[in-house]
């Protein structure tokens, strides 16, 4: 027997499936015989059956010429059991696809960059999981209410509009906080020594200004012209006044 042999798939998906597995066991007999034993198999398979093979990847339900040549040699040679029907064409186990049966075929396809590792089983890359890695998971999970989603291919929390970071652990004050005070809760500061205010942006004197006098930051007094000391307390004389301020 020399001669390519050509099949035809069924068209309906239950009769495809059954052939799939029909076609795979008889290529193998076929290679396991020889020319000799396999004319007879093929003649006992065509007066029973009818002529039908497929690809493994074919569309369920669509008839697809499929030949098989005894002779055929394929280089590379055929990976993961697939069998080489012509010349360096391979037929492919159910699960693999490509020139040489070298990639593994996932269905559902995996998600999220993950690649598939073998049928049916993928490997994720950080943070994704599941079957075919389509459960994303944030290490240490999103604080404060912050939801693990997946952004451009990266498990990333998602914050609320008040929190942010890379967990959502981090508050956020729109006012800001100044002269080194932190954002400790949304829109609440946590000012240093000599500061307060939403903001951290008033300062503190123990000892108030006198006479008009303004507190510019910790413990340090901003006298009007006529005053003067630590705190404003002590009045100018009115020859300092007149000539050293007002520079008559």
């Amino acid at each position: 027997m020399g001669d390519p042999i050509i099949f035809t798939a069924p068209s309906s998906s239950r009769s495809h499936s059954n052939y799939l597995r029909t076609t795979t066991a008889t290529l193998r007999t076929l290679v396991r015989l020889g020319p000799g034993g396999s004319l007879l198999l093929l003649a006992l398979l065509a007066a029973l059956t009818g002529p039908c093979v497929s690809r493994s990847d074919a569309p369920r339900g669509v008839a697809n010429p499929f030949v098989f040549d005894p002779k055929a040699k394929c280089e590379p040679s055929c990976k993961h059991s697939g069998i080489c029907i012509r010349n360096n064409t391979c037929f492919c186990m159910r699960g693999y696809e490509g020139e040489t049966c070298q990639y593994a075929n996932c269905f559902p396809k995996c998600k999220n960059g993950g690649q598939c590792l073998r049928p049916g089983k993928c490997g994720c890359p950080a943070g994704f999981g599941g079957k075919y890695c389509h459960k994303v998971t944030c290490e240490e999970g999103c604080w404060n209410g912050g939801e693990c989603k997946a952004l451009h291919g990266k498990a990333t929390c998602l914050c609320l509009s008040s929190w942010t970071g890379n967990k959502c652990q981090e508050a956020v004050c729109p006012q800001g906080c100044r002269n080194g005070g932190s954002c400790v809760a949304p829109g609440i500061c946590s000012c240093p020594d000599g500061w307060v205010g939403g903001a951290c942006h008033t300062a503190v004197c123990s000892q108030p200004c006198l006479s008009g006098g303004k507190c510019i930051s910790p413990e340090k007094c901003r006298c009007r012209p006529s005053h003067e000391g630590p705190h404003c307390e002590k009045k100018r004389s009115q020859y300092h006044y007149l000539y050293k301020v007002k520079g008559y």
